[in-house]
C-alpha cells in the first residue's frame, strides 16, 4: 500500500436558494480546476439579510484532495 499526501483548501460558496446550494456550487466550481477532490467540511455559515429577509447564503467550505 502506497502512502498518500493530501492537501486542503478553503473556499466560500454562495447561493440565493440554500446552504446546500452554496456547498454544491462551491464544490462544482472547484472541481473545474482541482483534481481528486475527495471530501468537504463546512467551516462556517453566514448570510446576507436585506429588509429582514435572508437574501444570500454564504458557506465556508474546506475541500480535501489527494496530491498526484
Amino acid at each position: 500500500m502506497d502512502d498518500a499526501v493530501y492537501k486542503h483548501i478553503n473556499i466560500v460558496g454562495t447561493s440565493t436558494q440554500s446552504v446546500e446550494g452554496a456547498i454544491e456550487g462551491a464544490v462544482a466550481k472547484a472541481a473545474e480546476t482541482v483534481k481528486n477532490i475527495s471530501w468537504f467540511e463546512v467551516v462556517d455559515i453566514r448570510g446576507h439579510i436585506d429588509n429582514g429577509k435572508v437574501t444570500r447564503y454564504q458557506v465556508g467550505v474546506k475541500l480535501g484532495f489527494k496530491l498526484d
